[in-house]
C-alpha cells in the first residue's frame, strides 16, 4: 500500500480500495467508474488522472491481487520448513490460504466476471501461472508429486472460490492432508 509522509493512502490507492469494495458488493460487471470515484470520495476527473478506463482500473487492481499473493508467498516461504517440494509446498498453501472466504475471494470472482467481458483482463494471471509451472518443473524434487498436487489444490481452491465445493470441513481437512503428504512423500510406486 503506497502512503505518503503523512501515512494516508494515495489516491491510487483510496481508487484501488473502493473499486475492490464495489467488486466484492456488486461484481465487476456493474461497477462503474463514478460509482468507484464516489466511494473514494474523488472527483471522477481524480479517478481518471489515475486510471483513464474501466479496463485499466480492472488491470490494476488484478495486478495488486498478484502483488498481495506473491508477497503473501515470500512471506510463507520464510516460514515453511526447509524440505522436498519446497516449492509445491509454497504455492499450495499459499493458494489454499487466499481462497478461503472473506474479500479476495469475492474480488477474483468478480475479476473472473470482468475477464468475460474483456479475456485480456486475465494475461497477467496467465503469466503467473506460466511462472509457478515452470518453477514446480524446474525446483521440484518429485515434478509428477509437485504438479499433482498443484493441480489438485487449483480444483479446490477453484470449487471454493466459486461456492460449488462439494466437501465438508472434515473432507477438506483430509484432502489438504492427502496432499501434503504427496508433496512430502511423493507418489508411491
Amino acid at each position: 500500500m503506497f502512503e505518503n509522509a503523512r501515512g494516508r493512502k494515495s489516491s491510487r490507492e483510496k481508487i484501488l480500495d473502493a473499486a475492490a469494495e464495489l467488486v466484492a458488493e456488486i461484481g465487476a460487471g456493474r461497477v462503474t467508474l463514478d460509482a468507484v470515484a464516489e466511494r473514494a470520495g474523488l472527483s471522477k476527473g481524480g479517478l481518471l488522472y489515475n486510471f483513464p478506463s474501466k479496463d485499466a482500473l480492472l488491470q490494476a487492481m488484478i495486478q495488486r491481487m498478484i502483488d498481495q499473493v506473491s508477497e503473501a508467498k515470500e512471506a510463507l516461504r520464510d516460514q515453511m520448513e526447509p524440505g522436498p517440494n519446497l516449492e509445491a509446498r509454497v504455492a499450495t498453501t499459499s493458494l489454499l490460504n487466499m481462497c478461503c472466504g472473506g474479500t479476495m475471494q469475492e474480488i477474483a470472482t468478480g475479476m473472473m466476471a470482468a475477464a468475460a467481458e474483456n479475456p485480456r483482463l486475465l494475461d497477467p494471471v496467465r503469466e503467473v501461472i506460466a511462472t509457478t509451472v515452470e518453477q514446480l518443473m524446474t525446483r521440484s524434487d518429485d515434478v509428477e508429486a509437485a504438479l499433482l498436487g498443484w493441480l489438485a489444490v487449483e480444483g479446490l481452491s477453484n470449487l471454493e472460490m466459486h461456492q460449488l465445493s462439494p466437501f465438508s470441513d472434515q473432507d477438506r481437512e483430509r484432502i489438504v492432508g492427502m496432499i501434503n503428504r504427496l508433496l512430502t512423500k511423493g507418489i508411491a510406486p
